[in-house]
């Protein structure tokens, strides 16, 4: 029941070329950049990575694919990353830009063994009739679009409408970060870090967490664990200097502040 790994070396250790990630964060809250930063060490490329957003230029997720070792996104927001939009629009990486509200179902699902739902959200869109770009060439035009997505009319609440068909996610890898954890695996994460961490969690069959302060089992009451231990398999303990070091997406001060 011991899931504590030595290192973040070690735990990401057999995530190799062509894996799927799930990675926890908002924007740049919470996200697991001790082991992002030790998989950018590691020899993996063309990987597939959902997530909420990619990081900053030199932060995050940004350095993974600065150093294009990113084939695919899976996001619901570009963020303040320039080089993932430059990658994106000169066709050197495909992105599948998801509804926030959508993507976050799709891990959730995907990690209660739920294969697909029905939505509302994107109907009448390109996210339900298709077309929208997934990948362009070089020259400028789309060289994969995404395809057209079953839809069905359903009564609810009243009235009938609707709705679109999406396809849940699990991944071969997950990477979260959370305030606390127990050696079994149970997390609790801090404020706007619970966003898409126990989601992304949740949808990885392999779960490796990086926590900010380890305890023992049972020192966390029931009732507190916002993530059970079942979903994660792999915990990492990180030092104080680790744990504080965390970036700021943007810095908007008052003026002569």
């Amino acid at each position: 029941m011991d899931k504590v790994v030595s290192s973040a070396a070690e735990a990401v250790s057999d995530i190799s070329s062509g894996s799927s990630l799930a990675v926890g964060g908002f924007g740049l809250c919470g996200i697991p950049s001790v082991l992002i930063d030790a998989l950018h060490k590691g020899a993996a490329t063309d990987l597939e990575v959902v997530s909420n957003n990619c990081g900053v230029d030199d932060w995050g997720l940004g350095i993974l694919l600065r150093d294009k070792r990113i084939r695919r996104i899976v996001a619901s927001y570009v963020g303040e990353n320039k080089e993932f939009t430059r990658q994106y629009l000169e066709g050197e990486l495909e992105v599948e830009l998801t509804p926030q509200g959508t993507l976050a179902e799709k891990l959730r699902a995907g990690g209660a063994g739920i294969p697909a739902f029905y939505t509302a959200t994107g109907v009448g869109t390109q996210v339900a009739d298709g077309g929208m770009p997934w990948r362009y060439a070089a020259d400028g035009s789309v060289e994969l679009a995404s395809p057209p997505k079953e839809t069905r009319e359903f009564e609810f609440a009243g009235g009938t409408r609707p709705y679109v068909l999406e396809r849940s996610i699990a991944t071969d890898f997950a990477l979260v970060r959370a305030a606390k954890g127990d050696r079994h695996g149970n997390l609790v994460f801090h404020s706007s870090a619970r966003n898409f961490n126990p989601l992304a969690a949740m949808a990885g069959r392999l779960t490796i967490a990086e926590v900010e302060e380890l305890v023992d089992p049972g020192d966390i009451a029931p009732d507190d664990v916002h993530l059970p231990g079942i979903y994660v398999q792999r915990v990492v303990a990180l030092t104080p200097e680790q744990a504080a070091d965390k970036r700021i997406e943007k810095v908007t001060t008052k003026d002569g502040q």
